[in-house]
């Protein structure tokens, strides 16, 4: 022992060796207090200290590389969601799993989640979820303690970001390397994200059973409602399944689960989260042993906007959900009433914005006999009688006829085309308003003869409708009982045009920002609100209320298609009943088939129909004796008002149906064009039309502006009343 010396050593393992001697001599002892030992004994302690700093840095180095093998935060995986479509006060529609099956819905624990789950959760997983910055070494203390004392594993000490960490890198097995790596990730967690963040991953992220993630997918198909309002019991449901999952669901193994829930009520009983009265009576709840379906409601809305949107988790509508959820149970119900292979097509349009409350666009989206996938507000089909409001809202507009005019309903032919009524009868002369109301054929063909159908069309495409003809045909007197293609959806926005007297707005269903929609001109105001009034007094079905809703029915030929569309002061609702492989449907009828549907439709909105616009300036409102002459009897163009004398005026130019070709002046501006009349009762005036262009002298003719390139009715009234009107072509 006596070789033993305070040797200098420049190495650390030569340090180590000397410091683990077992003895030290006698000399080295008494020679504490000898002058030279203080020295000895410091640069001891700097060759230990200096040591320790190599080993600290080595093992820093170390693990500073471990965590770098580590890679980044798989976030942008753990992030991906299923895409859900939500209605316009955010509730679901339809969700999308993802591709490998699981349904994971993304959650907002601070809007989305009841607090009583929050608080149990935070209770039984992470009291200091708040305060700790991805570990919690209290919990781990405690862990440690419990191992040590009970001999196995009696909690776990993770936080919920560590959970959260571990769900993002599954392990297989539990271990020591494992839990580090979770404490590292946790740690990186925090640094990234907010409290909040990390919250909302977890509770979409946990597992609870099969292929449901996160605590909404699972309040959905547990429960049947969003995690927004839950039962002490649901609560602490939810809070027992993630511990085990696969032991614990509740398609499979309910009465384990019953004992997990009861066991997370007893421990928040101990604790004094949750008071012993209120845990005895969630005890007594059932929990529950079979699984909803994920919400499908508006499929082929969603179907749509997936299609149309990509790369978007949350897509917003503005269908509301529970109008949709009324709207599609009507459907089913009548479409099963109507027979095999027939459906039920419904879509619901704000008036004001244009926004589509709803759309049902199959009686039953998974019955494959009735075509449940192809969405028939979209399909084209012919129109039957639904087009007539236009023809007269444009007759009124016009100025040559008024609901209250009388019209001819007889036997007539327009070439080799004769109209007729759908009972095969005529009424002889009655009202026009109702003509519009019963849906006589033959008024409503002579309306469109004198409005012109190439007019129509044209002025429904500027409204924002698409009429689709038959191939190498041009627009004919036959499209105003359906000899032309439209869709449900543009029937309803032109309907909905008629409720904003004549402005039609196109429609709406995502909800994007910066959505401009342009306003189209569909007719003027005072025509517009005319074709409502008299709509308003059309006679309702058996189950309807007079006077409520304005509206209008259709049946196409060879009893295809049967229609029903309406208005109040908010809402337009269009319904179409028919088979979609369009093969015809005996007795399948408008008022019968649809029209019961229509107003059944407004009763399951909740609301009371709201009031039509009142009549905008201008409007005339008068009955037939009170009426100027040349309105108290529509005439065919050509047939002039007679007052009981040979002296009514007639244009002598230009003629009726001739085209005018008007030179241009230096400006680009139109020269002005003569019109000559014969006989009258001066003052004569003169219509461009609608507009008055100005009294005729006694010279009986007078230049007047072209309205500009186009068709253009010219009438002359004199100061009897007596009129004619020519339809011309300027170019």
């Amino acid at each position: 022992m006596s070789e033993v010396t305070h040797q200098q050593q420049s190495s650390c393992p030569g340090l180590s060796r000397a410091s683990t001697s077992v003895s030290a001599t006698k000399e080295d002892v008494d020679g504490r207090d000898k002058p030279g030992h203080d020295g000895r004994m410091k640069r001891r302690i700097l060759r230990i200290t200096a040591c320790a700093a190599v080993l600290l840095i080595l093992v820093t180095g170390a693990f500073a590389s471990w965590v770098a093998l580590l890679g980044p935060l798989p976030l942008a995986e753990a992030e991906q969601v299923s895409t859900t479509v939500v209605d316009r006060n955010g509730k679901l529609l339809r969700a999308y799993a993802m591709a490998d099956g699981r349904w994971r819905l993304p959650v907002d624990a601070k809007a989305a989640v009841d607090p009583t789950y929050l608080k149990l959760l935070f209770a039984y997983e992470d009291k200091r979820f708040y305060e700790h910055h991805g570990i919690d070494p209290l919990a781990l203390s405690r862990a440690a303690f419990q191992l040590l004392t009970s001999g196995h594993i009696v909690s776990g000490g993770s936080t919920i970001t560590m959970q959260l960490a571990r769900l993002m890198e599954p392990r297989q097995q539990r271990s020591v390397y494992a839990k580090l790596r979770q404490m590292v990730r946790a740690v990186e967690l925090e640094r990234q994200l907010s409290k909040d963040q990390i919250l909302d991953l977890y509770l979409a992220l946990a597992p609870f059973g099969g292929n449901l993630e996160g605590v909404r997918a699972a309040s959905i198909a547990y429960f049947g409602k969003e995690p927004k309002r839950l039962s002490l019991a649901e609560a602490a449901l939810l809070v027992a399944l993630p511990q085990s999952p696969e032991r614990r669901r509740l398609d499979r193994y309910p009465q384990t689960a019953h004992i997990a829930r009861d066991r997370v009520l007893d421990r928040m009983v101990e604790e004094g989260t949750v008071s012993t009265d209120d845990a005895a009576q969630a005890r007594a709840v059932p929990v529950p042993k079979m699984r909803n379906q994920i919400p499908i409601l508006a499929p082929h809305s969603a179907d749509q906007a997936v299609a149309t949107i990509k790369n978007q988790p949350v897509i917003k509508l503005t269908l509301d959900a529970t109008l949709q959820k009324n709207l599609e149970a009507l459907a089913r119900d009548r479409a099963i009433a109507q027979g095999p292979d027939v459906s039920v097509a419904i879509i619901a349009v704000d008036n004001a914005t244009g926004d589509v409350l709803a759309r049902v666009g199959s009686a039953d989206y998974f019955d494959e006999g009735r075509a449940g996938q192809v969405d028939m507000t979209r399909a084209v089909r012919s129109p039957g009688s639904t087009l007539k409001p236009f023809i007269y809202g444009l007759a009124f507009e016009d100025g040559f006829v008024h609901p209250d005019s009388l019209i001819e309903d007889r036997p007539i032919r327009f070439g080799t085309y004769a109209p007729e009524n759908f009972d095969m009868t005529f009424q002889g002369t009655v009202p026009v308003r109702k003509a519009l109301q019963f849906s006589l054929n033959v008024p409503a063909i002579e309306l469109l003869d004198r409005v012109g159908a190439s007019r129509l069309s044209s002025r429904l495409k500027q409204a924002g409708a698409n009429l689709v003809l038959p191939k190498d045909e041009v627009p004919g007197l036959a499209m105003g009982l359906g000899g032309v293609g439209v869709t449900l959806q543009d029937l309803a926005q032109l309907y909905a045009g008629l409720a904003r007297l004549g402005a039609t707005t196109p429609l709406r269903e995502i909800v994007r920002a910066n959505d401009i929609r342009e306003t189209m001109r569909l007719m003027d105001q005072a025509a517009a609100w005319q074709v409502g009034n008299v709509l308003l007094g059309t006679p309702p079905p058996e189950n309807g209320v007079h006077g409520r809703i304005a509206f209008k029915t259709g049946t196409s030929y060879g009893y295809r298609d049967a229609w029903s569309i309406g208005f109040d002061g908010r809402i337009t609702i269009g319904v179409w009943v028919g088979r979609p492989d369009g093969a015809p449907v005996p007795g399948l009828v408008g008022r019968s088939a649809a029209a019961p549907i229509l107003f059944d439709a407004f009763a399951r909105t909740g609301k009371v129909p709201a009031a039509l616009p009142k009549p905008p300036r201008g409007v005339l409102v008068a009955s037939n004796a009170k009426l100027p002459l040349p309105l108290r009897r529509f005439r065919p163009l050509g047939e002039l008002v007679r007052t009981g004398n040979d002296q009514a005026p007639h244009i002598q130019f230009p003629l009726n149906g001739s085209r005018i070709d008007v030179d241009h002046s230096d400006d680009g501006r139109l020269a002005a064009m003569p019109v000559k009349v014969a006989g009258g009762v001066l003052p004569l005036t003169v219509l461009v039309n609608g507009v008055s262009a100005g009294d005729i002298d006694s010279r009986r003719q007078r230049l007047i502006d072209p309205p500009g390139p186009g068709f253009a009715r010219v009438t002359v009234i004199d100061a009897t009343g007596a009129a004619d009107t020519v339809v011309i072509r300027v170019q």
